[in-house]
């Protein structure tokens, strides 16, 4: 059955924008342009919403290994969303994007990993919302909220973990990148094509249409060739778009996914320096 709760549509956001509860995050990033996601967000964004940046915010300093978007430092993180009045546990937080979930479901994921699971994504990002509802260039006041992480760590693995486990036949190793990536005939990102032998493709393009909107009906049937797994790692190009995989497994009601958070990037890291 599909779990619904993980989704939030722009009717009941615009029914529910001076909810005290509520805290509306803007992710939109450009990989391509690094300061586009900002520009944009402070040109026009949903009225109350606050903005997070993908290297600034949700992901740490790049280091020799690790991959292109590390894990930020929680505590870090957890004192930017204090600021802007989440509480620990009790505020909800509507995640959105312009780029079918890529950048609100890091922050969904890592909100999880966090101990925060009141956290859901707009159904058509910020397009399906300017498409019906007024947006804004006021920026809101920070409030001060609080949020102690109790991290997951079960949630995550490493690359010792990955070369221990993926071929085990209780585990599935998803590459959640376009198939082309996969099968190693386009590489634009990383310096080594290809994928991590013996994973299986999930392109993370698959969950939504083209415009933004979750293709709620399909997220089981997705999935059913891997449910029964005892753990599915997935993975990306730097751990980023992985994350709406994983939000899809959790739209399914499969709850054994994990992300291996240097991704392909990481991988390669390794080919490159051993």
């Amino acid at each position: 059955m599909t779990n619904t709760s993980l989704l939030i549509s722009t009717q009941w956001l615009a029914n529910h924008l001076s909810d005290p509860n509520l805290v509306i995050i803007d992710c939109r990033f450009s990989l391509a342009d690094t300061e586009l996601g900002n520009k944009e967000y402070q040109e026009s964004h949903i009225p109350g919403a606050f903005y997070l940046d993908l290297n600034q915010d949700l992901s740490g300093p790049v280091q020799k290994y690790g991959g292109r978007h590390p894990l930020p430092d929680p505590y870090q993180l957890a004192q930017k969303l204090a600021t802007i009045g989440v509480r620990h546990q009790e505020t909800l937080i509507v995640a959105y994007d312009d780029s079918r979930f890529a950048f609100a479901s890091r922050l969904w994921w890592l909100l999880t990993y966090m101990g925060h699971d009141k956290v859901g994504l707009l159904d058509g990002g910020f397009s399906g919302w300017q498409k019906e509802y007024p947006v804004t260039n006021e920026i809101p006041t920070q409030n001060n909220g609080f949020f102690q992480p109790q991290i997951k760590p079960k949630m995550v693995v490493d690359i010792e973990t990955v070369k221990a486990q993926k071929d085990l036949s209780a585990v599935v190793l998803v590459d959640s990148r376009d198939s082309d990536r996969y099968l190693g005939k386009h590489e634009p990102i990383d310096p080594i094509a290809g994928h991590i032998p013996g994973s299986v493709n999930y392109p993370w393009k698959q969950v939504t249409d083209e415009n933004s909107k979750a293709k709620i009906s399909e997220q089981v049937s997705r999935w059913e060739q891997v449910k029964n797994a005892k753990d599915i790692i997935v993975y990306c190009g730097s751990g980023v778009t992985a994350c709406v995989n994983l939000w899809s497994l959790k739209m399914a009601g499969i709850n054994t996914g994990k992300l291996y958070a240097g991704s392909w990037s990481d991988w390669c890291s390794h080919l490159l320096n051993n």
